[in-house]
């Protein structure tokens, strides 16, 4: 298939940050509610790529709505410290390099299930800004990935986009957007159905030839 655009998710695909966050939300935990369990990088891997709402949900289930959402604000602040604060390298091997070379090519975005401002911090933190043309989040608007990927795609005129991913919720976000999926193998989930299969990062450039 020709393509004329490249959407790419965060977590587990572009990098890893869950030790990192699991350290952050905890601090959080810690200051307003302690009486919630810890969390784990293995306990967020199961949770990246949901809604932020759905992963208050799932982690804090004996706090109120409220609580929630109070919780949930403190750990999005404590996560954005973090990683502003981090230098450690947490970005999957050759992603930047990659995705120069597909901007080359191609128009490169970002669409994520994410809090508002967190895509802005992956860009700077991997100096990618000039690569990617425009990006969108559940954080920015409440609308699910499919609907942020179908926004994308109208609002940049594009024809032929294809998603990257690494979870079946991404390939569930693209068969509703009407959109081929390429599983990241290498990230957090599994996926049943594919247009194509990476098991590294670069390996986009090959498959979207």
């Amino acid at each position: 298939m020709h393509f004329d655009s490249v959407i790419l998710d965060i977590d587990g695909t572009i990098w890893n940050t869950t030790g990192i966050v699991a350290e952050a939300w905890n601090k959080a935990i810690d200051k307003l509610y302690p009486q919630v369990p810890h969390v784990t990088a293995k306990i967020l891997q199961g949770q990246f790529g949901k809604t932020m709402n759905v992963i208050a949900d799932n982690l804090f289930g004996g706090l109120t709505e409220q609580e929630k959402t109070i919780l949930m604000e403190e750990c999005c602040n404590q996560e954005q410290l973090a990683l502003h604060a981090n230098t450690t390298n947490i970005t999957y091997s050759d992603v930047i390099d990659t995705i120069e070379k597909l901007a080359a090519k191609l128009p490169v975005f970002i669409v994520s299930n994410c809090q508002k401002g967190y895509i802005e911090v992956v860009i700077e933190k991997n100096g990618i800004q000039k690569w990617i043309k425009d990006f969108e989040c559940y954080g920015n608007n409440g609308k699910n990935k499919d609907e942020n990927i179908r926004l994308i795609i109208e609002r940049n005129n594009l024809k032929s986009a294809v998603y990257v991913g690494d979870t079946q919720g991404d390939c569930e976000a693209c068969k509703k957007a009407d959109i081929p999926f390429i599983w990241a193998s290498y990230g957090f989930g599994t996926a049943d159905s594919y247009f194509a299969k990476i098991d590294t990062f670069a390996e986009l450039l090959s498959v979207l030839e």
